[in-house]
């Protein structure tokens, strides 16, 4: 199918729309961090976002274009937590039932902040059941889905925190991504290439994940059939159309990090740089600490930090 990609306009509306709902995040500078990487590194905060993650982003530009009788029926989505805490919030703050799918073995923090925002958790098998249950409830009770990753007005939302990378550095030589379903990269990639055309944007996956990888090798998306990762966020088991056409026209590189160089890109964070993420959050510092991204000695860099949403047993382990 033939996928239109997310122009710099678009990016600018969706800023107008979630403009006062959503923090503009820091991008804080790391002196330690960036001796030991030989750059000049700066960390974007998307942890501090509301929420925990920079979902909201995407999850309010999209509310904001559904028709009033897709809202009165209700809102449906899969999520291994971010995305469910983002359209929770965001549902609440409209007034809007929402019901989100969680596999089993999510995270039950993610789970509780869901609720506490009144959304119906439902805990369902494994990812891919998870995802057949959710088409179910679209056709059984007539909810209206409201995707992770695919679809540009999710894509044009997270594509904000792209544009307030390039605002607040705007000679930044090289942006690091986190990537699971593909829509943070495919938003920030589109808003950072369109506007400074000369960066580098590079993409960081979990090899026990590699979702965005294996659809550029197949030339589609493909499902995953195995996944081991303590980055749940990172964790769908396919991408969209959408974002891997948007990765195809925007994205310079895919890496993959292990899960011990992820546990590393955590411990980093916090002894150096003072900010708590989760393993999907800390995924592109982990990359460049790794040597999986390298960067000329001086580039000025971006780390996206995605999240910072981590139960304490499993930030135990990583510690």
């Amino acid at each position: 199918m033939a996928v239109s990609l997310v122009s710099l306009d678009d990016i600018r509306r969706a800023r107008d729309v979630i403009a006062g709902r959503v923090h503009r995040t820091p991008l804080f500078s790391s002196t330690l961090l960036g001796r030991r990487t030989d750059t000049r590194l700066f960390l974007k905060a998307e942890n501090l976002q509301k929420t925990g993650s920079f979902k909201p982003r995407g999850v309010l530009n999209k509310l904001r274009h559904l028709t009033p009788d897709e809202k009165r029926r209700g809102l449906v989505t899969i999520s291994a937590g971010n995305h469910a805490q983002a359209l929770a919030y965001a549902a609440a703050a409209e007034g809007l039932a929402a019901v989100v799918v969680m596999p089993e073995g999510a995270s039950e923090t993610k789970a509780a902040a869901s609720r506490a925002y009144s959304a119906e958790v439902i805990i369902h098998g494994t990812v891919y059941q998870a995802f057949d249950k959710v088409h179910e409830l679209q056709e059984s009770r007539g909810l209206t889905l409201v995707h992770p990753y695919d679809d540009p007005l999710i894509i044009a939302g997270h594509g904000t925190a792209g544009l307030e990378i390039v605002e607040d550095l705007p000679e930044v030589d090289l942006v690091i991504v986190p990537v699971g379903g593909g829509g943070l990269i495919s938003g920030v990639a589109a808003a950072v290439k369109q506007s400074r055309p000369s960066a580098r944007v590079v993409g960081v996956e979990p090899q026990g994940a590699p979702t965005v990888t294996e659809a550029l090798r197949a030339g589609q998306p493909v499902r995953i059939e195995r996944i081991a990762t303590i980055a749940d966020g990172l964790a769908p088991p396919i991408t969209g159309e959408y974002p891997l056409a948007h990765v195809r026209a925007f994205v310079d590189e895919i890496v993959l990090v292990s899960e011990d160089e992820l546990a590393d890109g955590v411990q980093a964070m916090l002894q150096y740089a003072k900010l708590l993420a989760e393993p999907a959050g800390a995924a592109g510092l982990a990359a460049l600490l790794a040597g999986r991204v390298t960067a000329p000695a001086g580039a000025r860099v971006a780390v996206v930090v995605s999240g910072g949403n981590i139960d304490l047993p499993r930030l135990r382990q990583v510690l």
